[in-house]
This record gives structure tokens, sequence and C-alpha cells, in this order.
């Protein structure tokens, strides 16, 4: 009855630790994916983000410096940030939802160049494509949590608990058949003395 109960346990083992390298898998061509997106990200916030600061310069130069102070002191902008998540082979996938309130370009036109406008509005690019990556960078993040968590339940079993049940049935085997060896010695020879009580009953009559 161990043995049986033992069977039974390395089979659910040995069909959970496939189950969970299957799991494996996904997740790290998953993570792999993301890893790939995030590093193209970088490059295009990092573009942006040239572009803008350069078209803020461009419009330093053009300006005075006290207009420009004036224009940007009073913010005119509010931002509010959502976050939602969604499930993806168990790893909770954060997505940011940004709300705008207000008008950035609510200077008057006629004291500003359009250069400030077109930073202004580089930069709320920018923005966006860093929340963006904000997202993507934090999904990679939790990923390769899942992965460790996963890859240490594998591990686990791959190198404790289903050789550990594999030597207990092979002691519980072999204990079995010294068992049985015992058992067939013992009846081998009642069944000798069997014989020579008979054989000898035989040789009185005789």
């Amino acid at each position: 009855m161990t043995m049986l109960g033992l069977k039974n346990q390395e089979k659910v083992a040995q069909r959970g630790h496939k189950l969970l390298k299957d799991k494996q898998d996904g997740l790290m061509q998953e993570f792999l994916k993301i890893v790939r997106k995030a590093k193209q990200m970088r490059l295009d916030v990092e573009q942006s983000l040239q572009q803008a600061n350069a078209a803020f310069l461009e419009a330093q130069a053009l300006m005075p410096k006290s207009v420009l102070e004036n224009t940007l002191s009073v913010p005119s902008q509010t931002l509010s940030l959502h976050v939602k998540t969604k499930n993806v082979m168990s790893v909770r996938i954060p997505q940011f939802e940004l709300n705008t309130f207000g008008n950035a370009l609510h200077y008057g036109l006629a004291q500003t160049r359009g250069e400030l406008d077109i930073a202004i509005k580089k930069f709320a690019k920018v923005f966006q494509l860093l929340l963006q990556l904000a997202e993507v960078e934090k999904s990679a993040e939790n990923l390769a949590f899942e992965i460790e968590k996963t890859r240490r339940r594998v591990n686990a079993l791959e190198h404790r608990l289903i050789p550990d049940l594999k030597d207990t049935l092979k002691f519980i085997r072999m204990k079995l058949s010294e068992t049985e060896r015992s058992a067939i010695i013992q009846v081998m020879a009642i069944k000798n003395l069997i014989e020579k009580q008979e054989k000898a009953k035989r040789v009185s009559h005789d």
C-alpha cells in the first residue's frame, strides 16, 4: 500500500514538473519578447528626449528669459494616472492609463514663439513614451520574479522530491524482494522438512 501511494505521488510529481517546466519556458519566451520591446522603446525615449531638449533650447535662445519664465511658471494642466492589471500566465501585468485635464499651451501666443509650442508638444510625447516604457519594464520585472519562483519549484521537484520518491520506491522494492526470497526459503525448508518426515514414516512402516 505504501509503494502504491508513493507511485501515485511520483506520477503527480512528474506531471507537475512537466507543467511547471512548460510554464517556465512560456514565461521565458514572453520575458525575452518584452525585454526586446523595452530595449527599442528606451532608444525611442532617448531620441525623443534629445529632440525635445533641442527644441526647448531653440525656444529658449529665441525668447527673453523673463517671458519664458512667466510663461512656464503657472501649471495649466493636471494629470491623473490609473493603473489596471491583466493576468498573463498567472503574472499580473500592469496597464497604465493617463488622463490629462487642461491645456499645456495655455499662454498667450502674442509674446511667445512657435518653437516653444513645438518643444512642449515634444515633451508631452516623451512623457507618454516614458509611461509606456515604465509599463513594459514593470511587466518584465514581474515576469522575471515569476520565472525565478517557477524555476525554484521545478528544481525542487527535479532534484529533491522526485529523486527522493524514486529512492524510497527502490528501497521498498528491495525490501519486498528480500521478504519474498526469505518467504521462498522458508517454504522450501518447510517442504523439505515435510518430505523428510514423510520419508521417515515410510521407512518406519517398512
